[in-house]
């Protein structure tokens, strides 16, 4: 069995594959999968793994639209307008920082929808029971109840800045999440400081992700303030010169008028959120944890005070991931050897063998024992075979066909063997 870690949360990156010198292995095997290609989470990749987004990924052209043409509609029409009635050089100037804002905008978009927003690596293993049930961290109710049985309670209490706070044991990454980490059930991952999913930008929001997030929303609802301010500059100079009402210079200018009443719907949503997450920073809170904490009535126990929560958000350094996406995953005919960050552990030869679902791209654990039971069942298929027709699927008479996956695992077990998966189905005939 493999060595299990103390480590109550999640267990310390190893290192990738390296050579003897102590430099990085490129991939020796053209066979070779890479974390990325194997990640147990629902999210999407990139680049070879080197951008990582969530499973709504799709949702960021419609935000891109959103940004993009109302920009593009201002600069074709409106700041002609404006650079006629302005100098020269002035009009000029503002178009060309509405278009540098807006580029501006779209990088902060992608480096918050892009980029490991946190995410805790997996363990392989629960952890054991023995090392992790201290009886002085245990939650009082589960540590009442559990009766000498030796299990994982479902949380611990750990002490922050003089306040009890309860972590929680998650069954899918088989760890206890630090404190202010969430399991996303849209990503499938636990996310460190987790804030919320957010579709606008198809990531979840964490410790890794959420400044750029903010000054994102922040950027897009000054950007529709300047877009709405010189839309309605463009509309009083019609006005003006013109001598006619406010509906006449609508009709006049109409991309103006759309321009207007667009940015101002806009701005309500963006500029709201941009209130709302000025009110968490400057109290040291996450979206999550605001929505908690008022439906149970406790105190938050990370508010350290407004210029030392703003030092935190801003100012501190963004730790760096704890996932390296594009670790090399090996593996070989005799055992499965797995060295992968991602995964937060070294797999030893005698784990369960592993196979990959074609359809999925999911790794399933699937041990030898079940191979060769498998195995058997399907060698006394094949020698009823010649005597009795198949049935077309699984009855309550045990009679049932080799479906593909099943053949797929036999032809998997088979070469392990050295043998062919016919040999193998067949019993060798």
């Amino acid at each position: 069995m493999a060595t299990r870690q103390g480590n109550m949360y999640a267990n310390p990156m190893p290192q990738p594959l390296s050579d003897p010198n102590g430099s990085i292995m490129d991939d020796p095997d053209a066979s070779s999968l890479r974390v990325y290609q194997v990640w147990k989470g629902n999210n999407r990749f990139c680049l070879g793994g080197r951008l990582i987004f969530g499973p709504d990924v799709r949702s960021i052209f419609l935000t891109l639209i959103m940004i993009v043409i109302p920009v593009i509609l201002f600069c074709a029409f409106v700041s002609q307008s404006l650079i006629n009635e302005f100098q020269h050089h002035l009009g000029i100037l503002i178009v060309v920082v509405c278009a540098a804002f807006t580029v501006y905008i779209i990088i902060l978009l992608f480096l918050t929808s892009g980029r490991d927003p946190g995410i805790i690596p997996r363990n392989l293993h629960p952890p054991d029971p023995e090392d992790d049930c201290d009886s002085s961290n245990l939650s009082a109710d589960w540590a009442g109840n559990q009766n000498g049985a030796r299990s994982l309670p479902p949380m611990k209490e750990v002490t922050i800045n003089g306040k009890v706070v309860k972590v929680k044991y998650c069954q899918t990454c088989m760890l206890y999440r630090p404190p202010r980490c969430s399991h996303c059930s849209i990503c499938n991952n636990c996310v460190e400081r987790f804030d919320h999913h957010c579709p606008w930008v198809g990531q979840c929001i964490g410790k890794r992700n959420y400044r750029f997030f903010f000054t994102f929303v922040s950027s897009t609802s000054m950007l529709c303030l300047y877009v709405f301010a010189f839309s309605w500059v463009n509309l009083w100079k019609i006005m003006n010169a013109y001598h006619c009402n406010l509906w006449s210079a609508f009709l006049k200018s109409p991309v103006s008028g759309i321009l207007v009443l667009y940015t101002f719907i806009a701005v309500w949503f963006v500029g709201g959120l941009t209130t709302f997450h000025l009110y968490l920073i400057f109290t040291n809170q996450t979206t999550y944890e605001n929505f908690r904490y008022r439906c149970d009535g406790k105190m938050n126990p990370y508010n350290r005070g407004c210029s030392h929560n703003i030092m935190e958000i801003f100012f501190s350094k963004i730790p760096s991931s704890k996932n390296n996406f594009r670790a090399i995953v090996k593996g070989d005919s005799s055992s499965v050897f797995t060295t992968s960050m991602a995964l937060g552990r070294t797999m030893s030869p005698e784990m369960p063998k592993k196979s990959f679902d074609i359809e999925t791209g999911k790794r399933q654990a699937v041990a030898t024992e079940d191979f060769e039971d498998l195995q058997s069942q399907m060698k006394s298929v094949g020698e009823r075979s010649g005597t009795q027709p198949r049935r077309a699927n699984w009855d309550h008479r045990a009679n049932w066909e080799i479906s593909p996956d099943i053949q797929m695992l036999a032809a998997d077990y088979a070469m392990e063997r050295g043998l062919t998966g016919r040999q193998k189905i067949h019993g060798g005939n």
